[in-house]
């Protein structure tokens, strides 16, 4: 389980996170919603070790605050930024080649899995990721992560700018993770999107959570809607 106490980070002199706390367990898919600058991708970045951050972090009973990104990354946990960070001078199989962790057991995902998912890349497999579409980049990075064989994967506006086919893929895509049993934490503007693949919402507002329900329970409560997700 990924465990997140009084959780405060930011960067400089301001601080985003004001004590988030929260709670993924195994295989939960947990949709992480807010308005922009409420928090939610600088959550993200300290889980993995990208920010400076007070508070407690763990993951499975391992304490993750003063680990290195790549520790972090070995002991379980994929990261999707909303940035993609695809390399662009290698190719779709040589990016999905670097995402494969050495040494993982028999049963992980593979090559072919991911292009089971996006036929596209399967088609532009030899083919450099900077030429890629924004859509065909989205679906290298969060294939890339696979590739990783993470237990946890934090994904940070998967449908952001993105074709309704191509958003409809990537629901696609989360819908097959939970059924696989990956936790995922999900940060999404889409609530559409969020609310279906979720078994649970949180919803962030000036650093930290201030809801923590079900997505039933997130709709009929017209009051957290308003204040802190309406524009």
């Amino acid at each position: 389980m990924l465990t997140i106490n009084n959780l405060t980070a930011g960067y400089d002199k301001s601080r985003v996170l004001q004590g988030a706390t929260l709670q993924v367990a195994p295989g939960e898919v947990v949709a992480l919603l807010g308005r922009n600058g409420s928090g939610r991708s600088t959550l993200a970045k300290a889980i993995m070790g990208l920010v400076p951050a007070q508070g407690s972090i763990s993951w499975r009973g391992r304490a993750l605050l003063g680990l290195k990104t790549f520790e972090i990354a070995r002991a379980g946990l994929g990261y999707v930024p909303e940035s993609r960070d695809v390399f662009p001078d290698l190719t779709v199989a040589q990016n999905l080649l670097l995402g494969q962790k050495p040494g993982a057991p028999s049963g992980g995902w593979l090559q072919a899995d991911v292009f089971a998912m996006f036929p596209q890349l399967q088609q532009r497999a030899g083919v450099k990721a900077g030429v890629l579409s924004g859509g065909e980049q989205q679906m290298l990075a969060l294939s890339r992560t696979l590739m990783g064989n993470p237990e946890l994967i934090i994904i940070d506006e998967p449908t952001e700018g993105l074709a309704p086919q191509l958003v409809a893929q990537v629901g696609a895509f989360l819908t097959t993770l939970k059924a696989k049993g990956v936790a995922v934490l999900l940060i999404e503007q889409k609530l559409t999107i969020a609310l279906d693949v979720s078994d649970r919402c949180l919803v962030m507002g000036q650093g930290r959570v201030v809801f923590d329900g079900t997505p039933a329970a997130l709709l009929t409560d017209a009051a957290v809607q308003r204040e802190w997700l309406a524009v």
